[in-house]
């Protein structure tokens, strides 16, 4: 993993972006959050999984659905699976020591 801080690559409203093999931040102070740059990891392990392009691919075509489920861009994001499995593991810092191949999937589907 290579961390880079760059304020122009990272979308408004966002603090960080994983492209594997790089995780780019828009904060220098964001290198020492730990959390952080689980969070980030997580997304990493999610791309190599699915050989980064389709990673892709999949996450735009979710995040379209979630926008028409939900018909709100936060919402939307914050439903995608691979964000709901980073946002729900990413202060579990040994997460990745155990985390099972395509975990992922067990987020696609939302609970009530």
């Amino acid at each position: 993993m290579f961390l880079i801080v760059t304020k122009y690559l990272i979308p408004k409203g966002y603090r960080g972006l994983a492209a594997f093999p790089f995780v780019f931040i828009k904060h220098r102070v964001d290198k020492k959050n730990l959390v952080f740059i689980n969070h980030e990891k997580i997304h990493l392990r999610q791309q190599l999984e699915l050989l980064v392009l389709p990673f892709f691919i999949w996450y735009f075509l979710e995040y379209l659905v979630r926008l028409v489920q939900y018909k709100n861009a936060d919402l939307a994001y914050r439903n995608i699976s691979f964000e709901r499995e980073a946002y729900a593991n990413e202060e579990n810092l040994t997460y990745l020591k155990s985390r099972c191949f395509l975990r992922f999937l067990n987020y696609l589907v939302l609970q009530k």
